[in-house]
Parts: structure tokens; C-alpha cells; sequence
């Protein structure tokens, strides 16, 4: 058993925090909002600030949204920096900036404890049933001390590199999952506008080359209408900016990713910031003057 904190108990942080109790790990936990009774039910303790979760834990996990989330989590006022002691772990399981990412790994070893970077794709359907691909940076030796906590997690658990490799893994795997919804988007409103049932078409090519879990899963939302999230809009916006920032640096010229940033910007303007992002499509739906399920 291993005593862990776990910092960040959105639609993701509750589920894989909760798969953690389960396993029988003593977990310490602190959030902006309360402590959900499910997760209370496992046991789990409520912490009043992430040092506190520093001070009891070993090994620290946070999932929040954005880079200046991570640095306010770690460094802010009452952070986990103030908490820990030499020999401790931290893994951060959001998705960021690859750069900070390895300034604040720098910052943390300079405390005398290990930096591990693992952020996560498979929402929450993975965090539920425990089959995220998680993609790691890290030293060789601490990612074995805390692979089998992954294995709880995750299905696909994947050593990338060094601190910031698993960053830029997920920034690639982000833009791949956006062009993605919006070909499946692409694609059903077109057969929808030739007046063949979309359904029968996502169906009819789901066994063939065309097939992947967007086509599954979102092309279901698409055709259903169910745009509760999941995974926001504006979430994937931060992504897609952290890969076209890069791009830029690197000077790569990423076409199709600033493409659906574009779309996302359409939807955020219409008020579809907190739109799952299959809600893509309702930006090509609003170029057509056509809806999927219209007659």
C-alpha cells in the first residue's frame, strides 16, 4: 500500500483517484470544491491544501487543467513544494507545456525528489473502467517504482523519455484526436446533406480503414446530439495552442492543426466553450447551414 495525494478531482482526477482507493492505496486528496461522498466512501481523506497532500503522501499526483494550474498546485501559496521532503515522487498527469514542464521538474528535484511527467488520453470512460494510455517521461528507475500505480490507471502505459517527453507525446496525440473529429464531422454531415442516414454510414465503415474510437464514440455524439462533456472544447484549445506554439519555434508549418484550432474558435464564439469536443461539428454544420438529423 502506498500512501498517495491526488490533487485535481475533475471528471478525470475523480475516477482515477477512485481506482486508486480501490486498489487499496491510502489516498489524501484536495480540491477547490468538496471532497465527492463517493470518493469519501473509499476512504479517502480531505486535505485543506496541496502542501498538506505534500506532507502525508509519497508519491504526489496532480491533474488540473493548464500549466499556470500545475505551477500554482506545486509553487503557489500553501503548494506542494512547501510539503515535500527529500525522496518523495511527484507525477503530473495534466496536459502542458513541454518547457515548463521540465523547469518545474528541475525546481522539484532541486528539493531532493523525483519529477515525472504522465499525461493521459482515453476520457472518462478510460478513467472509469481503468484503460487510459498514459505517456511518460521520466527517469528509467523512478518510472518503475511507479508504473504499477499507471497499471491501475491505465492499459497502455508507455515510457516516452525524460522529463517532458510524455508533454509531447500527448500534444501529438491531441492534434491526431482533433483532425480526427473533425474528418468524422466532415464526413457525417456530408452524407447527412445527401439525404443518407448517417448512422447506417457511420456503421457501414466502421469495419473497414475508416474505423477508430472517434468514429465510435463521437461519431455517436454527432448523430445524437449529446454535447455534455467529456472533454471541453476550450480544453482542447489549450492543447492545440501548445502544438501550433511549438510548431512555430520549430518552424513546422502544421496546416490541419491550426484548421480545427479555427473550428474550436468558431464554436467557442459560439458560446461552446464547455461543448464536449466532438461539438466540432457544429462549427462545419454552421458553414453548411446544415445539421446532422436535419431532413
Amino acid at each position: 500500500m502506498t500512501k498517495i495525494g491526488f490533487v485535481g478531482l475533475g471528471i478525470m482526477g475523480t475516477q482515477m483517484a477512485g481506482r486508486l482507493a480501490d486498489a487499496g492505496h491510502e489516498l489524501f486528496a484536495y480540491d477547490r470544491k468538496q471532497l465527492a461522498d463517493s470518493l469519501a466512501a473509499k476512504g479517502i481523506t480531505a486535505c485543506a491544501s496541496s502542501k498538506e497532500v505534500a506532507e502525508k503522501c509519497e508519491v504526489f499526483i496532480s491533474i488540473v487543467p493548464d500549466t499556470p494550474d500545475v505551477g500554482a498546485v506545486l509553487f503557489g501559496e500553501n503548494g506542494a513544494a512547501e510539503g515535500l521532503s527529500a525522496g518523495k515522487i511527484v507525477i503530473d498527469m495534466s496536459s502542458i507545456s513541454p518547457v515548463e514542464t521540465k523547469e518545474y521538474a528541475a525546481k522539484i528535484e532541486a528539493l531532493g525528489c523525483e519529477y515525472v511527467d504522465a499525461p493521459v488520453s482515453g476520457g472518462e470512460v478510460g478513467a472509469r473502467d481503468g484503460t487510459l494510455s498514459i505517456m511518460v517521461g521520466a527517469k528509467d528507475e523512478v518510472f518503475e517504482k511507479v508504473k504499477p500505480l499507471f497499471e491501475i490507471m491505465g492499459k497502455n502505459v508507455t515510457l516516452v523519455g525524460a522529463v517532458g517527453a510524455g508533454q509531447t507525446a500527448k500534444v501529438a496525440n491531441q492534434m491526431i484526436v482533433a483532425m480526427n473529429i473533425e474528418a468524422v464531422g466532415e464526413a457525417l454531415l456530408f452524407a447527412a446533406r445527401a439525404g443518407v442516414d448517417p448512422e447506417r454510414v457511420r456503421q457501414a465503415i466502421s469495419g473497414g480503414f475508416a474505423s477508430s474510437k472517434i468514429l465510435e464514440l463521437h461519431g455517436e455524439r454527432m448523430i445524437k446530439r449529446t454535447f455534455d462533456p467529456g472533454f471541453r472544447i476550450n480544453l482542447h484549445q489549450k492543447d492545440l495552442n501548445l502544438a501550433l506554439t511549438a510548431g512555430r519555434q520549430m518552424g513546422l508549418s502544421l496546416p490541419n492543426t491550426a484548421t480545427c484550432q479555427e473550428l474550436f474558435n468558431a464554436c467557442a464564439a459560439h458560446g461552446g466553450s464547455a461543448w464536449d469536443h466532438s461539438g466540432m461539428v457544429k462549427a462545419l454544420e454552421l458553414l453548411a447551414d446544415f445539421e446532422i438529423g436535419q431532413d
